[in-house]
């Protein structure tokens, strides 16, 4: 909510992706008919707004049944201190004029809104809980995550070993310039023997009314470049990344890495290389499983896949890796030779088929290749 027409606005409106952390796996609230709830937050600092409406309700003394205590249910994730009535609401959107972003200001870029006509311009800051305010803003940030995180957990904010990240959008208001929160990202910075640091992705989410803008690649983008600059961390990871945070990390890891020397197109047809780890590493914290990801995706693009010369020698070479598990399970069935009886060894080669796993590696190949060209299409047209 920027305005108070904005309440009345379907068009700001966004509904979860998941309610099964608030209502149970069926996702289910029970006793109701017409039954609406109501989270409305203002855009910058998040102030927020809970109502409930249903039509109507069973009753216990009738019905023998007793409704879920939806309430409840809410006011266990949102923070106290929220409205609970339009007005309250809409005087605390008056003062959202003094809102400002917490911590210090890493990167600043614009993106053009083609509804809108014209470039927004959007800032990225990096804040810790010192930061006066902060503390009870993430307090209302974080309640996002049971909705769009499937996995998601609250985390320990009195550690101080977390990084937090935010995105910002600058908007004009009768005049005066305020802040809409877009996302954020949190980072552990784990420590490695004897000096060293691991800072580890944990939680990554942009707003859905801002997804598929390319706010994403630049927190993360800009979230590399924080930590590049430290000589103590060794590089940038990620807690149980999903799928669309890999085929992200592969867009801004490959943009960072396209222009480093290790990475020309002569280099790239000689294979992967130490240089490429090590670079990659030193300069731009990508660890060596990553940067083979991003070696393969160069290499890709580096191939002519019409010549079938350059087309067999880069699917054998992404094959050598993908068929890594596969040889351990070859090695596994030598054991079993020297360990099992007979029936026993049956049945475990029943379960080994040489030909499904031909199968499923080239169904593994081709699954990467799709996915790979995705990320450089993405590329040509950043």
């Amino acid at each position: 909510v920027r305005f108070p027409e904005d309440l009345e606005d379907d068009n700001t409106t966004f509904n979860p992706e998941y309610s099964h952390q608030v209502f149970g796996d069926d996702e289910v609230a029970f006793g109701y008919k017409g039954l609406k709830i109501f989270l409305y937050y203002i855009a910058g600092n998040l102030s927020t707004l809970f109502r409930i409406e249903y039509t109507s309700k069973v009753n216990e003394k009738f019905d023998c049944v007793e409704a879920d205590d939806v309430e409840s249910k809410i006011r266990e994730i949102i923070p106290p201190g929220f409205c609970t009535n339009t007005d309250d609401f809409v005087s605390l959107l008056e003062k959202e004029v003094n809102f400002k972003p917490f911590g210090m200001l890493l990167h600043t870029y614009s993106i053009h809104n083609e509804e809108a006509g014209e470039d927004i311009t959007y800032q990225i800051y990096k804040a810790d809980m010192t930061c006066p305010g902060f503390r009870e803003y993430h307090e209302r940030l974080q309640t996002f995550l049971m909705w769009f995180i499937e996995t998601a957990s609250f985390i320990d904010v009195d550690d101080e070993r977390w990084n937090y990240f935010l995105v910002f959008e600058k908007y004009n208001k009768d005049g005066a310039t305020l802040f809409a929160t877009v996302g954020y990202m949190t980072v552990y910075n784990y420590y490695v023997y004897p000096d060293k640091t691991r800072p580890r992705v944990s939680q990554m989410l942009i707003l859905p009314p801002f997804q598929g803008e390319g706010h994403g690649a630049q927190l993360l983008e800009t979230v590399h470049r924080y930590y590049m600059s430290s000589p103590t961390v060794l590089d940038i990871t990620a807690e149980d990344p999903s799928e669309n945070y890999v085929k992200l990390r592969d867009f801004v890891h490959v943009k960072l890495c396209q222009d480093l020397l290790c990475f020309s197109p002569g280099k790239l047809m000689q294979g992967f290389s130490q240089e490429m780890v090590m670079e990659a590493q030193q300069k731009l914290k990508i660890n060596k499983q990553h940067t083979r990801r991003v070696y393969e995706i160069l290499r890709l693009r580096a191939t002519d896949m019409g010549d079938a010369e350059q087309s067999r020698s880069y699917r054998l070479d992404v094959k050598r890796r993908l068929i890594g598990p596969y040889k351990k399970k070859q090695r596994e069935l030598a054991k079993m030779r020297r360990c099992l009886r007979p029936e026993e060894l049956t049945n475990q080669l029943n379960q080994i088929d040489l030909n499904m796993q031909h199968e499923q590696l080239e169904e593994s190949f081709q699954q990467l290749v799709s996915d790979y060209r995705r990320v450089l299409e993405r590329l040509a047209q950043a």
